[in-house]
């Protein structure tokens, strides 16, 4: 009986602390109370780390390679699709800073303007607040709901701030605006909904379409749930958000099925084995002859020369 009451104060605690950070950063308390299987380094915030090496190798990941981990590990609500894309032939990657926006309610938006403006110094509009937080590295991740006609939070202006903070583009599940403009910005690989030439309106005494209700909080994209800190793998018109703990395992997967599938093609090229020894399980002549060709080719692979010594070390071949 002590252990459910004391799971029901849990949980209401967590309903307390959503409520009263309405629209602000996550409490840190509450981030790591959501992500307890990174073990990494963190930001000051909680938000997970995931080091800049990882997110330099997932760049090489196909979609296949990470859907197969995180469906192997039970995560099947982590990608969607359908989207537009500025930039679609690059891949984006960086870690999830999130927004959560809905359709615009007075009442809320006064009192969020004024915590925001009194209590935590923001002196811009809502849409600028996330964006002040972004760092090197990160990936604007929005559930705009959808947002069309007189939706877009984001054009041209806060397009350059955006890149400028991050180094990278965003997965907007609305419409933007400015498309022209942003298309002007190198390396902005970015997904969204649709494109519209109108803006948002965020007066509460006037017009009012869009409210921010969260900060680096869980939130919704398409069919995929995402939290702050998950490894966004955006490429070939699909994003997948990859849980922060399992980023190595699809590096590390991505890159072991790489050399299998490059030595088996050269292999094949040679005739030295057929299409169905290379498509089957390999014969222990097979995969000894894979560590030599490892071991001949280490300085050419596309894989970092430590990684293959590492991956060799576990082989018995």
């Amino acid at each position: 009986m002590r252990t459910k009451q004391n799971v029901f104060l849990l949980l209401l605690l967590l309903c307390c602390t959503s409520l009263s950070g309405l629209a602000q950063q996550i409490s840190k308390e509450e981030l790591l109370f959501l992500t307890p299987e990174w073990k990494g380094e963190r930001f000051a915030d909680g938000r997970p780390k995931v080091p800049d090496a990882i997110l330099k190798r997932m760049k090489l990941v196909t979609l296949e390679e990470a859907w197969a981990v995180l469906k192997g590990e039970n995560y099947k609500h982590n990608y969607d699709d359908g989207w537009m894309c500025i930039n679609p032939d690059s891949v984006l990657v960086g870690r999830a800073l999130t927004a959560t926006f809905m359709p615009g309610r007075p009442d809320v938006q006064r009192v969020i303007d004024k915590k925001g403006h009194e209590q935590d110094g923001r002196i811009k509009s809502q849409n600028a607040w996330p964006i002040d937080m972004l760092v090197k590295g990160d990936v604007y991740v929005v559930d705009q709901f959808g947002a069309h006609e007189d939706g877009p939070t984001i054009g041209d202006n806060l397009g350059n701030s955006i890149f400028a903070k991050s180094g990278n583009g965003i997965v907007y599940d609305g419409a933007i605006r400015d498309i022209v403009g942003l298309k002007e910005i190198k390396s902005f690989t970015s997904f969204f909904r649709t494109y519209h030439p109108s803006h948002h309106l965020n007066n509460p005494d006037g017009d009012l379409n869009t409210t921010l209700v969260g900060i680096n909080r869980p939130t919704r994209i398409g069919k995929a749930m995402v939290l702050p800190g998950d490894v966004v793998l955006g490429r070939d018109g699909g994003v997948i958000f990859i849980p922060p703990h399992l980023a190595e395992k699809v590096v590390k997967t991505s890159e072991i099925v790489r050399l299998r599938d490059m030595f088996g093609h050269e292999r094949l090229r040679q005739q030295k084995y057929t299409p169905g020894q290379i498509d089957n399980r390999w014969s222990d002549e097979i995969e000894k002859d894979f560590s030599q060709w490892l071991n001949q080719h280490i300085n050419k692979l596309p894989v970092p020369k430590e990684q293959v010594q590492e991956y060799l070390k576990t082989r018995t071949w």
